[in-house]
Protein backbone atom coordinates (compact mmCIF):
# COMPACT_ATOMS: atom_id res chain seq x y z
CA UNK A 1 0.00 0.00 0.00
CA UNK A 2 1.09 3.50 -0.80
CA UNK A 3 2.17 5.45 2.07
CA UNK A 4 -0.28 8.47 2.87
CA UNK A 5 1.13 12.27 3.62
CA UNK A 6 -0.90 14.43 5.47
CA UNK A 7 -0.39 17.47 4.83
CA UNK A 8 -1.66 21.38 5.15
CA UNK A 9 -4.15 22.80 2.24
CA UNK A 10 -1.55 24.20 0.17
CA UNK A 11 1.12 22.62 0.86
CA UNK A 12 3.06 20.00 -1.69
CA UNK A 13 4.30 16.59 -0.19
CA UNK A 14 7.98 16.51 -0.34
CA UNK A 15 8.66 13.47 -2.86
CA UNK A 16 10.04 9.89 -1.65
CA UNK A 17 12.97 9.29 -4.25
CA UNK A 18 15.25 7.40 -1.90
CA UNK A 19 13.70 4.18 -3.64
CA UNK A 20 13.92 5.32 -6.93
CA UNK A 21 17.96 5.83 -6.11
CA UNK A 22 18.42 2.54 -4.51
CA UNK A 23 16.50 1.14 -7.47
CA UNK A 24 18.47 2.67 -9.52
CA UNK A 25 21.96 1.77 -7.88
CA UNK A 26 20.80 -1.62 -7.80
CA UNK A 27 20.01 -2.25 -11.45
CA UNK A 28 23.38 -0.11 -12.11
CA UNK A 29 25.19 -2.60 -10.06
CA UNK A 30 24.40 -5.47 -12.05
CA UNK A 31 24.57 -3.69 -15.09
CA UNK A 32 28.44 -3.25 -14.19
CA UNK A 33 28.53 -6.65 -13.01
CA UNK A 34 27.18 -7.86 -16.17
CA UNK A 35 29.76 -5.54 -18.51
CA UNK A 36 32.35 -7.21 -16.29
CA UNK A 37 31.79 -10.91 -17.12
CA UNK A 38 31.10 -9.82 -20.46
CA UNK A 39 34.50 -7.96 -21.10
CA UNK A 40 36.79 -10.50 -18.48
CA UNK A 41 35.08 -14.33 -18.88
CA UNK A 42 35.79 -16.05 -22.51
CA UNK A 43 32.47 -17.05 -24.22
CA UNK A 44 31.32 -20.39 -22.66
CA UNK A 45 28.08 -22.07 -21.76
CA UNK A 46 29.14 -20.84 -17.67
CA UNK A 47 28.81 -17.02 -19.29
CA UNK A 48 25.64 -17.76 -20.85
CA UNK A 49 24.28 -18.85 -17.85
CA UNK A 50 25.65 -15.92 -15.67
CA UNK A 51 23.77 -13.79 -18.25
CA UNK A 52 20.61 -15.78 -18.12
CA UNK A 53 20.63 -15.61 -14.26
CA UNK A 54 21.18 -11.74 -14.22
CA UNK A 55 18.48 -10.89 -16.57
CA UNK A 56 16.22 -12.51 -14.26
CA UNK A 57 17.21 -10.93 -11.33
CA UNK A 58 16.97 -7.77 -13.20
CA UNK A 59 13.53 -8.83 -14.81
CA UNK A 60 11.97 -10.00 -11.26
CA UNK A 61 13.37 -6.91 -9.18
CA UNK A 62 11.87 -4.34 -11.75
CA UNK A 63 8.24 -6.15 -12.04
CA UNK A 64 8.67 -6.21 -7.90
CA UNK A 65 9.44 -2.71 -7.89
CA UNK A 66 7.85 -0.37 -10.87
CA UNK A 67 4.54 -3.07 -10.93
CA UNK A 68 4.23 -3.46 -7.22
CA UNK A 69 4.45 -7.15 -7.39
CA UNK A 70 6.43 -7.02 -4.30
CA UNK A 71 3.59 -5.02 -2.00
CA UNK A 72 0.56 -7.91 -3.40
CA UNK A 73 -0.66 -10.73 -1.51
CA UNK A 74 1.29 -14.00 -2.03
CA UNK A 75 -1.22 -16.02 -3.89
CA UNK A 76 -1.33 -12.94 -6.50
CA UNK A 77 2.42 -13.38 -6.53
CA UNK A 78 2.16 -17.40 -7.38
CA UNK A 79 -0.55 -17.04 -9.30
CA UNK A 80 1.96 -14.75 -11.55
CA UNK A 81 5.00 -16.71 -11.21
CA UNK A 82 3.90 -20.19 -11.59
CA UNK A 83 2.25 -20.22 -15.18
CA UNK A 84 5.54 -17.85 -16.15
CA UNK A 85 8.24 -20.89 -14.92
CA UNK A 86 5.97 -23.15 -17.19
CA UNK A 87 6.22 -20.46 -19.95
CA UNK A 88 9.66 -20.70 -19.75
CA UNK A 89 10.66 -24.47 -19.08
CA UNK A 90 8.58 -24.69 -22.44
CA UNK A 91 10.74 -22.06 -24.02
CA UNK A 92 13.76 -23.58 -23.17
CA UNK A 93 12.32 -27.19 -24.62
CA UNK A 94 11.75 -25.73 -27.13
CA UNK A 95 14.98 -24.19 -27.85
CA UNK A 96 17.22 -27.71 -26.90
CA UNK A 97 14.99 -29.77 -28.65
CA UNK A 98 13.74 -28.22 -31.50
CA UNK A 99 16.79 -29.35 -34.10
CA UNK A 100 15.58 -32.56 -33.34
CA UNK A 101 12.75 -32.38 -35.40
CA UNK A 102 15.23 -32.48 -38.67
CA UNK A 103 16.85 -35.77 -37.91
CA UNK A 104 13.28 -37.47 -38.01
CA UNK A 105 13.69 -38.58 -41.34
CA UNK A 106 17.02 -39.86 -41.24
Amino acid sequence: MAEIQHTQEGEIAKPNTAIIWRTFWILSALTALEFIIAFTIPNSTFRVGVFIILTIAKAAYIVGEFMHLRHEVKFLIWAIVLPMTFVGWLLLAMILEGGSIFMMGQ
